[in-house]
C-alpha cells in the first residue's frame, strides 16, 4: 500500500502540479509586491503625469489604467519564469537522471511470433523431443524450472 502511494506521487504531473500550485501561490504574492512597489511607480513615470492619473488616459472620460496591466503582466512573466528555473525544470532533470539508470522493459513478442513459437514446441514434443523452455518463454524471460530425475 504504501508503494502504490509513493509511486502515486512521484509521478512527474502529480509532483509538478502540486509543487507549481504551492510554490506559485506563495511567490505571486512576493512579485505582485515588487512590481507594485518598484514598477509601477516607475510606468507611471516614463508614462508622465502625476498622482491619480498617473499611468492611465482617458476616452470619453472612461480612464484606461495602462500600469495596471503592463503591471500585472510583469507579474505573470517573472512568476513563469521563477517557476520554471526553480521548480520545472529541477524535476525535470531529476526525472531524466532515474530514467539514465533504468533499462527500458524487453518488447513483447507479437501474437505471430507466440503462435509460431508454441506450434513449433508442440512439433518437437510431438516427435519425441524433449522441450524444457520454450522459446517463447525465453523471450519473455520466463524459466520453468524442471524438477531433477
Amino acid at each position: 500500500m504504501l508503494q502504490g502511494f509513493k509511486d502515486f506521487i512521484m509521478r512527474g504531473n502529480v509532483v509538478d502540479l502540486a509543487v507549481g500550485v504551492v510554490i506559485g501561490a506563495a511567490f505571486t504574492t512576493v512579485v505582485t509586491s515588487f512590481t507594485n512597489a518598484f514598477l509601477k511607480p516607475l510606468i507611471q513615470l516614463l508614462g508622465g503625469g502625476t498622482g491619480l492619473t498617473a499611468g492611465t488616459f482617458e476616452i470619453n472620460k472612461v480612464p484606461f489604467d495602462y500600469a495596471s496591466f503592463i503591471n500585472a503582466l510583469i507579474t505573470f512573466l517573472l512568476t513563469a519564469a521563477v517557476l520554471y528555473f526553480l521548480v520545472v525544470f529541477p524535476l525535470n532533470r531529476l526525472a531524466e537522471r532515474r530514467r539514465r539508470g533504468e533499462e527500458p522493459p524487453p518488447k513483447a513478442p507479437s501474437e505471430e511470433v507466440k503462435l509460431l513459437t508454441e506450434i513449433r514446441d508442440a512439433l518437437l514434443r510431438g516427435q519425441g523431443h524433449q522441450v524444457s523452455n520454450s522459446a517463447l518463454d525465453e523471450v519473455l524471460g520466463r524459466h520453468s524450472q524442471q524438477p531433477p530425475r
